[in-house]
């Protein structure tokens, strides 16, 4: 996400590398970089200019202090300019109501009915919210058993009904049952269509007069850049929805939909969303995004799935164990698979400042870990427990039953007796910093 316009917006600050002070030369030819690099990411050119003369003309009134050089002056505007564009501030999600109403719109193929899924696990496991998702997808029976498979995953419950054509009669009937049953959310996922049209904005309108929803959400699919923006402008006449969802944030997107849609429809973005698991799913940030498209990484965002996973009676067994040295194979099992539901792995090391350029071509697979996994799966619960048990043979069996080389397991052995060895130097560290790095309070 934003590869290509972090890569270009870099080249365009290094204009004013080693530069004294700030002329009218190099901040045209830098303003001038910045706006080809956001019309290169699919930026409308008019937003683009209107941007960058923004930038300049905020740079030329500054008086460059000493300690700040003319580069990090620039990165700092361009920084709070970004975040305005995107909205500024994070928008509230209204789930007032009993139950509140959520619609969710968009055209056909925007990710809809995964969105519905995530929403609504995101809604039960983060706001305790007994949420029931409704089908109301009339003309595509795929739809329906998508968001059936879906709800089953995360463990909330579906309301469908295959034969019934009226989707406002199924959204009104669902309202119904979400109070018979002590539901307090309703999540809506309607149809869609390839392209706008009369008929699917009809229905939608229509379900909204009858529902009145506290959330009319947009979905949109940020892989299809400047059209994306131009179909929620479409939506919104029609529609006036109360935010955006943006969608594929992890596939081949050049930004500009992130980028402009806020400025176009004067609709804030809510949630934007990578991955088909139904654990990915964030809050728009507009500051963090813009911190991650300057290459400084998100490590606000970071911290925030960090604490998600984090078990505090857990984290104190943890850290007793590593006082006594007694940190074993199990102990780093369990703290992969906290660490493989915090989402993406090679976006977890993006959120890590600098570190996204140095991995940005490098292909990180969420099955990484696996070969590990497959290691520990292999020893026995006394060879977990008892990490200096694994002599050569046990090590040959290991990798037998792992399905690796011996050389493999025998680097991994090699690592993790490294790690134990930094674990046995954060013993003589006093129990107040300890405790800091295991992320006690």
């Amino acid at each position: 996400m934003f590869q290509n316009l972090s890569e270009r917006l870099e080249t365009a600050f290094k204009n004013l590398k080693g530069e004294a002070r700030i002329t009218d030369l190099n901040i045209a030819n830098t303003v001038k970089d910045i706006r080809r690099a956001l019309i290169d990411a699919d930026v409308n050119y008019k937003i683009a200019k209107e941007f960058t003369d923004k930038i300049k003309e905020k740079a030329m009134g500054e008086k460059v202090l000493n300690a700040i050089s003319p580069g990090q002056l620039m990165v700092k505007i361009v920084q709070d300019e970004l975040t305005e564009l995107m909205g500024g501030q994070e928008a509230e999600f209204n789930i007032s109501g009993n139950p509140a109403v959520i619609l969710i719109a968009g055209l056909q193929g925007s990710g809809k009915t995964t969105f519905t899924g995530k929403l609504a696990n995101y809604l039960k496991t983060k706001k305790g919210k007994s949420p029931l998702v409704v089908a109301a997808d009339i003309y595509r029976p795929a739809a329906i058993d998508q968001l059936t498979v879906l709800a089953g995953q995360i463990g909330v419950d579906i309301y469908a009904e295959r034969e019934n054509k009226d989707a406002v009669a199924i959204a009104l009937n669902a309202i119904k049952q979400a109070k018979a049953t002590n539901k307090n959310v309703v999540i809506i996922d309607t149809a869609g269509r390839l392209a706008v049209d009369e008929a699917m904005m009809t229905e939608v309108a229509n379900i909204k007069a009858a529902v009145n929803p506290a959330e009319i959400l947009f979905v949109v699919d940020s892989m299809t850049g400047q059209d994306a923006v131009n179909t929620a402008k479409a939506f919104n006449d029609r529609l006036d929805f109360s935010g955006v969802v943006l969608t594929k944030l992890d596939g081949d997107t050049r930004g500009g939909a992130a980028l402009t849609i806020q400025y176009t429809v004067n609709k804030p973005v809510k949630f934007v969303s990578s991955g088909e698991k139904m654990e990915t799913l964030d809050v728009f940030y507009p500051a963090r995004m813009a911190q991650r498209i300057l290459g400084m990484g998100d490590i606000a965002s970071l911290v925030e799935k960090a604490q998600e996973q984090y078990d505090e009676e857990q984290a104190r067994k943890l850290e007793k164990k590593i006082r006594k040295n007694q940190f074993d194979f199990q102990d780093f099992l369990d703290q992969l698979q906290q660490i493989k539901k915090m989402g993406n792995i090679k976006d977890l090391m993006g959120m890590i400042p600098g570190v996204g350029k140095a991995i940005k071509d490098i292909d990180i697979s969420d099955d990484a870990f696996k070969g590990i996994e497959a290691i520990i799966n292999s020893m026995t619960p006394f060879e977990r427990a008892n990490p200096d048990s694994i002599n050569p043979s046990r090590r040959q069996r290991i990798a037998k039953g792992a399905g690796k080389e011996m050389s493999e397991v025998n680097a991994f052995m090699k690592q993790f007796d490294q790690m134990r060895q930094m674990m046995k130097m954060m013993n003589k560290m006093p129990m107040g910093r300890m405790q800091g790095l295991m992320g006690r309070k």
